[in-house]
Protein backbone atom coordinates (compact mmCIF):
# COMPACT_ATOMS: atom_id res chain seq x y z
CA UNK A 1 0.00 0.00 0.00
CA UNK A 2 0.91 3.31 -0.28
CA UNK A 3 1.03 5.61 2.52
CA UNK A 4 1.86 8.97 3.39
CA UNK A 5 3.03 10.51 6.57
CA UNK A 6 1.68 14.16 7.31
CA UNK A 7 3.61 17.01 8.99
CA UNK A 8 1.43 18.63 11.35
CA UNK A 9 0.43 22.34 10.90
CA UNK A 10 -1.62 22.97 13.99
CA UNK A 11 -0.24 25.66 15.92
CA UNK A 12 2.70 24.04 18.18
CA UNK A 13 2.02 20.93 16.76
CA UNK A 14 5.65 18.71 16.75
CA UNK A 15 4.20 15.28 17.10
CA UNK A 16 4.31 13.55 14.25
CA UNK A 17 2.37 10.23 13.36
CA UNK A 18 5.47 7.84 12.98
CA UNK A 19 8.93 7.37 13.80
CA UNK A 20 11.69 5.94 11.07
CA UNK A 21 11.60 3.04 12.78
CA UNK A 22 7.98 2.44 11.85
CA UNK A 23 9.01 3.53 8.71
CA UNK A 24 10.85 1.10 8.47
CA UNK A 25 9.28 -1.74 9.50
CA UNK A 26 6.38 -0.53 6.67
CA UNK A 27 8.58 -0.62 4.16
CA UNK A 28 10.38 -4.07 4.83
CA UNK A 29 7.32 -5.80 4.14
CA UNK A 30 6.82 -4.20 1.05
CA UNK A 31 4.54 -0.72 1.44
CA UNK A 32 6.14 2.77 -0.15
CA UNK A 33 6.12 5.18 2.49
CA UNK A 34 5.70 9.07 1.48
CA UNK A 35 7.04 11.38 4.14
CA UNK A 36 6.09 15.37 3.88
CA UNK A 37 9.16 16.92 4.28
CA UNK A 38 9.71 18.32 7.63
CA UNK A 39 7.38 15.85 9.07
CA UNK A 40 9.42 14.92 11.86
CA UNK A 41 11.51 17.63 12.63
CA UNK A 42 9.71 18.94 15.98
CA UNK A 43 10.00 15.67 17.36
CA UNK A 44 13.78 15.24 16.35
CA UNK A 45 13.74 13.19 13.49
CA UNK A 46 15.29 14.08 10.35
CA UNK A 47 14.43 13.44 6.64
CA UNK A 48 17.76 11.89 6.22
CA UNK A 49 16.52 9.46 9.01
CA UNK A 50 13.19 8.64 7.11
CA UNK A 51 15.00 8.43 4.32
CA UNK A 52 17.15 6.17 5.48
CA UNK A 53 14.29 3.91 7.08
CA UNK A 54 13.39 3.86 2.96
CA UNK A 55 10.89 6.78 2.93
CA UNK A 56 10.69 8.95 0.33
CA UNK A 57 10.42 12.37 0.81
CA UNK A 58 7.62 14.19 -0.85
CA UNK A 59 5.70 18.01 -0.67
CA UNK A 60 2.24 18.17 1.27
CA UNK A 61 0.21 17.05 -2.15
CA UNK A 62 2.47 14.27 -2.65
CA UNK A 63 2.34 12.94 0.84
CA UNK A 64 -1.73 13.26 1.27
CA UNK A 65 -1.86 11.40 -2.04
CA UNK A 66 -1.82 8.24 -1.06
CA UNK A 67 -4.09 5.33 -0.01
CA UNK A 68 -3.20 5.56 3.54
CA UNK A 69 -2.41 8.96 5.52
CA UNK A 70 -0.96 8.78 9.10
CA UNK A 71 -1.33 11.89 11.15
CA UNK A 72 -1.63 13.22 14.60
CA UNK A 73 -4.28 15.87 15.04
CA UNK A 74 -7.74 16.18 13.20
CA UNK A 75 -6.98 18.33 9.60
CA UNK A 76 -7.44 21.94 9.64
CA UNK A 77 -9.61 23.98 7.45
CA UNK A 78 -6.16 24.47 4.95
CA UNK A 79 -6.17 20.84 4.95
CA UNK A 80 -9.58 20.26 3.50
CA UNK A 81 -8.82 20.30 0.05
CA UNK A 82 -6.69 17.51 0.43
CA UNK A 83 -9.49 14.65 1.86
CA UNK A 84 -10.34 12.54 -0.69
CA UNK A 85 -11.75 8.62 -1.20
CA UNK A 86 -8.02 7.55 0.82
CA UNK A 87 -7.97 6.53 4.75
CA UNK A 88 -6.99 8.91 6.91
CA UNK A 89 -5.87 7.51 10.45
CA UNK A 90 -5.21 10.33 13.38
CA UNK A 91 -7.11 12.17 16.38
CA UNK A 92 -10.30 13.14 14.76
CA UNK A 93 -12.62 13.89 18.20
CA UNK A 94 -15.43 14.98 15.69
CA UNK A 95 -17.74 15.29 18.42
CA UNK A 96 -15.71 17.89 19.77
CA UNK A 97 -14.91 20.33 16.83
CA UNK A 98 -16.82 22.55 14.01
CA UNK A 99 -19.18 20.66 12.17
CA UNK A 100 -16.81 21.58 8.97
CA UNK A 101 -14.20 19.03 9.09
CA UNK A 102 -17.09 16.19 9.29
CA UNK A 103 -18.51 17.81 6.43
CA UNK A 104 -15.39 17.64 4.89
CA UNK A 105 -14.77 14.14 5.16
CA UNK A 106 -18.17 13.36 4.06
CA UNK A 107 -17.53 15.16 0.85
CA UNK A 108 -14.31 13.33 0.26
CA UNK A 109 -15.84 10.26 0.70
CA UNK A 110 -13.18 9.62 3.19
CA UNK A 111 -12.64 6.99 5.40
CA UNK A 112 -11.64 8.33 8.86
CA UNK A 113 -10.37 5.61 11.34
CA UNK A 114 -9.98 8.00 14.47
CA UNK A 115 -7.30 6.73 17.30
CA UNK A 116 -9.78 7.78 20.18
CA UNK A 117 -12.78 5.37 18.82
CA UNK A 118 -10.90 2.26 18.37
CA UNK A 119 -11.44 -0.35 21.66
CA UNK A 120 -9.25 -3.03 22.43
CA UNK A 121 -10.81 -6.82 23.36
CA UNK A 122 -10.86 -4.83 27.38
CA UNK A 123 -12.67 -2.24 26.28
CA UNK A 124 -9.96 0.46 26.89
CA UNK A 125 -9.09 2.61 24.22
CA UNK A 126 -5.30 1.57 24.19
CA UNK A 127 -4.42 4.91 21.61
CA UNK A 128 -6.27 7.29 23.76
CA UNK A 129 -4.46 6.27 27.05
CA UNK A 130 -1.07 7.15 26.14
CA UNK A 131 -1.74 10.54 24.93
CA UNK A 132 -3.98 11.12 28.31
CA UNK A 133 -1.58 9.88 30.69
CA UNK A 134 0.57 12.51 29.00
CA UNK A 135 -1.92 15.48 29.55
CA UNK A 136 -2.88 14.17 33.16
CA UNK A 137 0.56 14.85 33.83
CA UNK A 138 1.22 18.13 31.87
CA UNK A 139 -2.56 19.50 33.27
CA UNK A 140 -0.54 19.58 37.19
CA UNK A 141 1.61 21.41 35.41
CA UNK A 142 0.19 24.11 34.22
CA UNK A 143 -1.87 24.28 36.90
CA UNK A 144 1.23 24.84 39.09
CA UNK A 145 2.53 27.61 36.64
CA UNK A 146 -0.39 29.55 36.45
CA UNK A 147 -1.11 29.83 39.88
CA UNK A 148 2.00 31.74 40.79
CA UNK A 149 1.16 35.39 41.32
CA UNK A 150 3.75 36.10 38.54
CA UNK A 151 1.61 34.33 35.77
CA UNK A 152 -1.90 36.10 37.23
CA UNK A 153 -2.70 33.27 39.87
CA UNK A 154 -3.74 33.07 43.44
CA UNK A 155 -0.02 32.77 44.71
CA UNK A 156 -0.60 28.64 46.05
CA UNK A 157 2.50 26.43 45.55
CA UNK A 158 0.82 22.94 45.24
CA UNK A 159 3.46 21.21 46.84
CA UNK A 160 4.64 20.12 50.70
CA UNK A 161 6.61 22.44 52.68
CA UNK A 162 8.45 20.60 55.72
CA UNK A 163 5.71 17.73 55.77
CA UNK A 164 2.79 19.99 55.82
CA UNK A 165 0.92 19.58 51.85
CA UNK A 166 -0.50 22.74 50.48
CA UNK A 167 -2.86 23.02 47.83
CA UNK A 168 -6.15 21.85 46.79
CA UNK A 169 -6.47 20.10 43.45
CA UNK A 170 -9.83 18.55 42.24
CA UNK A 171 -9.73 16.40 38.97
CA UNK A 172 -13.29 15.53 37.82
CA UNK A 173 -12.96 12.05 36.23
CA UNK A 174 -11.22 8.62 37.67
CA UNK A 175 -9.71 7.19 34.18
CA UNK A 176 -6.41 7.26 32.58
CA UNK A 177 -5.91 11.72 32.63
CA UNK A 178 -7.65 11.76 36.04
CA UNK A 179 -4.88 8.98 37.49
CA UNK A 180 -2.13 10.55 36.04
CA UNK A 181 -3.10 13.83 37.35
CA UNK A 182 -4.01 12.67 40.32
CA UNK A 183 -0.67 11.04 41.13
CA UNK A 184 1.57 14.04 39.73
CA UNK A 185 -0.25 15.94 42.18
CA UNK A 186 -0.15 13.81 44.73
CA UNK A 187 3.77 13.55 44.65
CA UNK A 188 3.91 17.30 44.38
CA UNK A 189 2.38 17.07 48.02
CA UNK A 190 -0.79 18.61 47.13
CA UNK A 191 -3.90 17.64 48.65
CA UNK A 192 -6.09 15.66 45.95
CA UNK A 193 -9.68 15.06 45.60
CA UNK A 194 -10.85 13.41 42.88
CA UNK A 195 -14.92 12.85 41.82
CA UNK A 196 -15.38 9.51 39.77
CA UNK A 197 -18.57 6.94 39.04
CA UNK A 198 -16.86 4.19 40.30
CA UNK A 199 -16.47 3.64 43.80
CA UNK A 200 -13.89 0.83 42.60
CA UNK A 201 -11.79 2.67 41.25
CA UNK A 202 -11.41 5.17 44.40
CA UNK A 203 -10.27 2.09 45.46
CA UNK A 204 -7.75 1.45 43.22
CA UNK A 205 -6.53 5.24 43.46
CA UNK A 206 -6.21 4.17 47.34
CA UNK A 207 -4.04 1.34 46.76
CA UNK A 208 -1.83 2.64 43.47
CA UNK A 209 -0.84 6.09 45.40
CA UNK A 210 -2.11 7.12 48.67
CA UNK A 211 -4.94 5.96 51.39
CA UNK A 212 -4.47 10.20 51.53
CA UNK A 213 -6.71 10.94 48.12
CA UNK A 214 -9.97 11.64 49.17
CA UNK A 215 -12.36 9.72 46.45
CA UNK A 216 -16.10 11.10 46.43
CA UNK A 217 -19.05 9.90 43.98
CA UNK A 218 -19.73 12.67 40.97
CA UNK A 219 -22.73 14.95 41.52
CA UNK A 220 -23.32 18.64 41.37
CA UNK A 221 -24.05 19.28 45.07
CA UNK A 222 -20.49 17.33 45.44
CA UNK A 223 -18.44 19.24 43.40
CA UNK A 224 -20.11 22.83 43.97
CA UNK A 225 -19.15 22.36 47.72
CA UNK A 226 -15.31 21.67 46.57
CA UNK A 227 -14.95 24.37 44.41
CA UNK A 228 -15.09 27.00 46.77
CA UNK A 229 -11.82 25.92 48.66
CA UNK A 230 -10.22 24.25 45.01
CA UNK A 231 -6.82 25.94 44.20
CA UNK A 232 -6.38 23.79 41.14
CA UNK A 233 -9.38 22.10 38.68
CA UNK A 234 -8.67 19.69 36.25
CA UNK A 235 -11.33 18.69 34.05
CA UNK A 236 -11.38 14.82 32.96
CA UNK A 237 -14.49 13.55 31.66
CA UNK A 238 -14.73 11.20 28.47
CA UNK A 239 -17.58 10.06 26.50
CA UNK A 240 -16.57 7.82 24.31
CA UNK A 241 -16.67 9.23 20.85
CA UNK A 242 -19.30 11.72 22.27
CA UNK A 243 -19.26 15.34 23.40
CA UNK A 244 -18.33 16.04 26.60
CA UNK A 245 -20.90 16.92 29.91
CA UNK A 246 -20.55 20.11 31.30
CA UNK A 247 -20.12 18.94 34.73
CA UNK A 248 -18.81 22.19 36.13
CA UNK A 249 -21.47 24.82 35.30
CA UNK A 250 -20.28 28.21 34.98
CA UNK A 251 -22.46 29.46 38.46
CA UNK A 252 -20.08 26.86 39.95
CA UNK A 253 -17.14 28.39 38.14
CA UNK A 254 -18.07 31.51 39.61
CA UNK A 255 -18.16 30.33 43.24
CA UNK A 256 -14.36 29.82 42.89
CA UNK A 257 -11.62 31.93 44.48
CA UNK A 258 -10.06 34.75 42.36
CA UNK A 259 -6.71 33.19 40.62
CA UNK A 260 -7.87 29.94 41.30
CA UNK A 261 -6.73 28.03 37.90
CA UNK A 262 -8.75 25.34 35.76
CA UNK A 263 -7.21 22.80 32.88
CA UNK A 264 -9.94 21.39 31.03
CA UNK A 265 -8.35 18.00 29.31
CA UNK A 266 -11.36 17.03 28.14
CA UNK A 267 -11.51 20.31 25.45
CA UNK A 268 -10.87 17.95 22.47
CA UNK A 269 -14.27 16.96 22.90
CA UNK A 270 -15.98 20.19 23.76
CA UNK A 271 -14.70 20.54 27.27
CA UNK A 272 -16.33 19.06 30.96
CA UNK A 273 -16.61 23.15 31.94
CA UNK A 274 -19.11 25.20 30.93
CA UNK A 275 -17.12 27.95 30.49
CA UNK A 276 -13.91 26.32 28.64
CA UNK A 277 -13.08 26.84 25.79
CA UNK A 278 -10.70 25.99 23.10
CA UNK A 279 -7.39 27.47 22.98
CA UNK A 280 -3.56 26.97 21.48
CA UNK A 281 0.28 26.77 22.85
CA UNK A 282 0.57 30.24 21.60
CA UNK A 283 -2.40 31.72 23.77
CA UNK A 284 -3.07 29.31 26.15
CA UNK A 285 -4.77 30.82 29.16
CA UNK A 286 -7.84 33.38 29.85
CA UNK A 287 -9.73 34.84 32.64
CA UNK A 288 -12.86 34.44 32.95
CA UNK A 289 -14.60 35.19 36.83
CA UNK A 290 -11.21 35.54 37.95
CA UNK A 291 -10.98 32.23 37.43
CA UNK A 292 -7.54 31.55 34.86
CA UNK A 293 -8.48 28.71 32.06
CA UNK A 294 -6.12 26.64 29.99
CA UNK A 295 -7.93 24.54 27.60
CA UNK A 296 -5.50 23.87 25.03
CA UNK A 297 -6.73 21.26 22.66
CA UNK A 298 -3.48 19.35 21.95
CA UNK A 299 -1.78 19.44 25.43
CA UNK A 300 0.60 16.74 24.50
CA UNK A 301 2.59 18.78 21.55
CA UNK A 302 4.28 20.53 23.88
CA UNK A 303 6.28 17.05 24.41
CA UNK A 304 6.59 15.92 20.98
CA UNK A 305 9.34 13.57 21.61
CA UNK A 306 7.96 12.14 24.53
CA UNK A 307 4.23 12.05 22.88
CA UNK A 308 5.57 10.36 19.43
CA UNK A 309 7.41 7.86 21.25
CA UNK A 310 4.56 6.70 23.36
CA UNK A 311 1.76 7.67 20.72
CA UNK A 312 3.30 5.56 17.94
CA UNK A 313 4.24 2.38 20.27
CA UNK A 314 0.26 1.89 20.58
CA UNK A 315 -0.45 3.10 17.14
CA UNK A 316 1.88 1.32 14.79
CA UNK A 317 0.65 -2.35 15.12
CA UNK A 318 -2.81 -0.75 13.79
CA UNK A 319 -1.05 1.18 11.13
CA UNK A 320 0.67 -2.31 9.48
CA UNK A 321 -2.69 -3.79 9.68
CA UNK A 322 -4.54 -1.27 7.72
CA UNK A 323 -1.12 -1.20 5.39
CA UNK A 324 -1.54 -4.70 4.72
CA UNK A 325 -4.91 -5.57 4.79
CA UNK A 326 -6.63 -1.87 4.02
CA UNK A 327 -10.52 -1.28 5.75
CA UNK A 328 -10.68 -5.46 5.38
CA UNK A 329 -8.95 -4.99 8.70
CA UNK A 330 -11.57 -3.22 10.99
CA UNK A 331 -13.83 -6.37 9.66
CA UNK A 332 -11.49 -8.70 11.74
CA UNK A 333 -11.38 -6.98 14.67
CA UNK A 334 -14.81 -5.41 16.13
CA UNK A 335 -12.90 -3.07 18.01
CA UNK A 336 -10.54 -1.83 15.59
CA UNK A 337 -13.81 -1.23 13.46
CA UNK A 338 -15.49 1.17 16.57
CA UNK A 339 -12.12 3.33 14.78
CA UNK A 340 -14.03 3.94 11.97
CA UNK A 341 -15.95 7.41 12.00
CA UNK A 342 -17.04 7.82 8.17
CA UNK A 343 -16.99 6.10 5.08
CA UNK A 344 -18.26 7.09 1.61
CA UNK A 345 -20.57 9.57 2.36
CA UNK A 346 -21.63 8.31 6.07
CA UNK A 347 -20.96 8.81 9.55
CA UNK A 348 -20.16 5.30 11.25
CA UNK A 349 -19.81 6.37 14.48
CA UNK A 350 -23.29 7.14 15.74
CA UNK A 351 -22.49 9.63 19.01
CA UNK A 352 -21.09 11.66 16.04
CA UNK A 353 -24.14 11.86 14.45
CA UNK A 354 -26.23 12.48 17.49
CA UNK A 355 -23.63 14.72 18.48
CA UNK A 356 -24.42 17.16 15.87
CA UNK A 357 -28.30 15.79 15.40
CA UNK A 358 -27.82 14.46 11.72
CA UNK A 359 -28.74 11.24 12.64
CA UNK A 360 -29.88 10.55 9.17
CA UNK A 361 -26.34 10.47 7.93
CA UNK A 362 -25.14 7.65 10.06
CA UNK A 363 -24.94 4.31 8.76
CA UNK A 364 -23.43 1.78 10.87
CA UNK A 365 -20.50 -0.04 10.43
CA UNK A 366 -20.55 -1.82 6.73
CA UNK A 367 -18.94 -5.67 6.41
CA UNK A 368 -19.30 -5.87 2.72
CA UNK A 369 -16.66 -3.54 1.91
CA UNK A 370 -14.57 -6.42 2.87
CA UNK A 371 -14.76 -8.43 0.03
Amino acid sequence: MNVGLIKEIKIKENRVGLTPEGVAQLTATGHHVAVEQGAGLGSGYADEAYRQAGATIVTTAEAWNNDLVIKVKEPIASEYRYLKQQIVFTYFHLAGVPWALTEALLQGGTSAVAYETLVDSNGRLPLLAPMSAVAGNMAVQMGCYYLATSNGGKGMMLGSVLGKRYGKVLIIGDGVVGTHAARTAFGLGSKVVVAGLFPENGARLHREISEDIEFFISEPAAIAEHLLDTDLLIGAVLIHGARASHLVTEAMVKTMQPGSVLVDVSIDQGGCIETAKATSHDAPVYEKHGVIHYCVSNMPGAYPRTSTLALTDATLPYVLKLADKGLAALTEDSGFGKALNTYQGYITCKPVAESYEVLEKFKAFPEEFAE
